[in-house]
Formats: structure tokens, sequence, C-alpha cells
């Protein structure tokens, strides 16, 4: 099988002591392609260097909302001289964080609505953190227009969902879909249209139910598919297929 980790952050310090053997590992385990999303003006060179290590690997670069008070105005300015240089496969992460305290609402929607035109203007997918603010996140992608891309980290209704596959957006599902009490999750991936699944790791975070706390990587993959396909009944290499194709389609081979 050959899979691609829709989401992973390679570029962490977390990986900066093994990073090598990860990327052995993931590939030991069929994970041929990764993209690497930024979150920080600051973090795009690590981004650019982790993902030379392998042809495999892509960058998508743009400001999370969880690190706000690391955000500038000049560092949207700065995107486009990125995008026009490095050629990344996506802009992102970005999107909106209603979740955490104290994060600044309406700095998160000026940076998040910037990254969505440039995203647009330059025909880019986007990659999208939307925790406890999916309908919000709709909304702007409807105003905006012209936007494709996927919303990692699924943890919104099948409504929710069904207006994204309208939109031509993906659901980015990883670790979580191995909790048993993830029941509404599970319920939407079982159903969900295949051509609009994406599998992810959020390596470093996020690992399956039976590494809980510990470090995730982008080997663990295979979890999450295994997860996958006996919820939806299909067999694992058609699945495996199926979503590399997909990320294909948006991010490139």
């Amino acid at each position: 099988m050959r899979l691609y980790d829709s989401h992973s952050h390679l570029d962490a310090p977390e990986f900066d002591a093994d990073r090598e053997a990860v990327l052995a590992r993931a590939e030991a385990a069929g994970v041929v392609q990764q993209l690497v999303p930024a979150v920080d003006f600051a973090s795009w060179p690590a981004t650019r260097a982790c993902c030379v290590l392998r042809s495999g690997l892509k960058a998508a670069y743009g400001l999370h909302p969880m690190f706000l008070d690391q955000h500038r105005p000049e560092h949207l300015d700065a995107l486009p001289d990125w995008i026009e240089r490095e050629r990344p496969a996506a802009v992102g992460e970005c999107g909106l964080d209603f979740f955490v305290a104290g994060l600044d609402v309406e700095a998160q929607r000026f940076y998040f609505e910037a990254q969505l035109r440039i995203a647009r203007d330059f025909d880019l997918p986007v990659v999208l953190h939307a925790r406890r603010a999916v309908d919000e996140v709709i909304a702007a992608l409807r105003r905006i227009g012209g936007l494709r891309g996927v919303v990692h980290s699924w943890s919104g209704s099948e409504a929710q969902a069904a207006q994204l596959y309208r939109l031509g957006f993906s659901l980015g599902i990883g670790g979580p879909i191995t909790f048993e009490r993830a029941q509404r999750l599970r319920r939407t991936v079982a159903a969900m249209p295949i051509e609009h699944l994406l599998l992810e790791t959020d390596s470093p975070d996020q690992p399956d139910a039976a590494r809980r706390g510990q470090r995730n990587e982008p080997a663990f993959l295979v979890e999450v598919l295994r997860e996958v396909a006996r919820l939806r009944g299909q067999d694992e290499a058609t699945l495996a297929e199926a979503t590399r194709r997909n990320a294909e389609a948006l991010f490139g081979a």
C-alpha cells in the first residue's frame, strides 16, 4: 500500500532528534507522501528545509490561529512572495479556533480571511483548522468563493460536512477516529463520499487510541487507515489508494 499523510507537522521540534528515522519508519509503513503545513512565519524556513529531505514531502505555508500572538500583518505581506518563490502545495495551516480561551476572535478573522484571499488569488488549496468554528469557516468560504481544500482533524456534524462537500472541500480524518467515544465522527466517516476523504496523522499530535499520550508520527497512519476501512466495510488497500489519489488531486503527486 502507498499512503498519503495529508497533515503531518514533520517540521516540528519534536522530530529534530530523529527526523530521518521517523521518515524511514513512515516509508516502511507505506507512507510515501506527506503534506507538511507550517504554523507561523518563523517556522516557514524549517518547513522548507524539512520538505527537501524527500520528494514525497510537500510544504504548505500559513499562519495558524493558535499562534496568533506571533503573527504580524507584514507576515501576510510576505506570504505571496513565499508562494511565488517556493511553489508550495497549499496555503495553511490557517483557520479559526473558538475553543482556546483568550484568542482574539477579530484578529483570527483578519488573518484567516486574508489567507483565504491569497489562496484564491494563487489558485491553491487551503488547509483549514476549524475548532468549534465550523459554521463561521463555512460562511467565510462561501463569502470569498473560488476555494478548495481540506478541513483537517474533522470534528463537526454530518450536516456541516455535507455543506463542505458542496463547496468542494474534503475532510481530514486522523487518530480521533480510533476512539470508541467518537461516535458522531465514526458515523460521518462510515457514510461520507469517498472522494472527500483524506487520511492524516497531525503528527506529533493526536495519536491513535492505543498510543494516547505518546508522540504521534506518520508511520501510525496505518492505524487510521485500518479503523476507517473497518467502519466503511472496505478493503484497506482499496481505501489507501482512493485516499492517496484524493490527496494527490488536491496537493499534487
